[in-house]
């Protein structure tokens, strides 16, 4: 398996507890909305703790771009990462398949599990097609919500916010679960792409495979 160090060239956080990445392009280095890599930071401590990661940018940036949720309290990878400084050095591997745009459909994301859809719904919008895909998004406070802006911007009303924790005007107040789905999804027939928690995209899974028919569901879990 082959190793690509890379410098950070820029950070930014983009909510209290998500930091977003630009980091060195290796030449040659491709892929498709929706991949992933592993990330390890090159230290000996640290070296051999891979973490997965989704690309969030483009594939024709001349970057690369990680949207990476920061647990401090876990004191591991990603506390590191969120200590890190523009010209240090991470290192990636080698791309490897996560989830696939098979067409318009619903997104139904729970807290980070909104950012393989990230670069997905980026290249449908840079391409013009981001037609009716819809974006169900799920956190446990308005302030956790990853580019709620960006979202607000791309998909206007087919964007739909549920929180869990809080309730706020403009806002739904439940949990994404077998019950949720089955009183708000009337279309069974179309893609599902669904990305959160694992009893999150458990339940989500046993609502959509009844009705809808196993072909229809694509799920990541977080």
């Amino acid at each position: 398996m082959d190793i690509y160090p890379v410098r950070v060239l820029a950070t930014r956080w983009v909510t209290h507890n998500v930091r977003q990445f630009m980091v060195d392009k290796p030449k040659g280095y491709a892929f498709v909305p929706g991949q992933a890599t592993e990330v390890s930071l090159p230290s000996d401590k640290w070296k051999d703790e891979r973490r997965p990661f989704t690309f969030t940018g483009l594939n024709e940036w001349d970057h690369l771009e990680f949207t990476i949720k920061i647990y401090p309290e876990r004191h591991g990878v990603t506390e590191q990462l969120g200590l890190l400084k523009n010209g240090d050095e991470i290192v990636l591997h080698d791309v490897w398949g996560a989830i696939q745009y098979k067409g318009e459909g619903t997104f139904i994301a729970g807290g980070a599990g909104v950012t393989p859809f990230i670069a997905i719904l980026r290249q449908l919008r840079r391409d013009g097609k981001l037609g009716d895909n819809r974006l169900i998004f799920s956190n446990k406070a308005e302030k956790d919500i990853i580019l709620k802006d960006q979202w607000d911007e791309w998909l206007g009303p087919k964007v739909e916010y549920i929180l869990s924790q809080e309730k706020a005007p403009g806002f739904a107040f439940g949990k994404i679960d077998e019950a949720w789905v089955k009183k708000n999804i009337s279309n069974f027939s179309q893609h599902f792409y669904v990305c959160g928690p694992d009893q999150m995209v458990a339940d989500v899974r046993k609502a959509l495979e009844n009705p809808g028919g196993k072909d229809t569901l694509v799920t990541v879990e977080l």
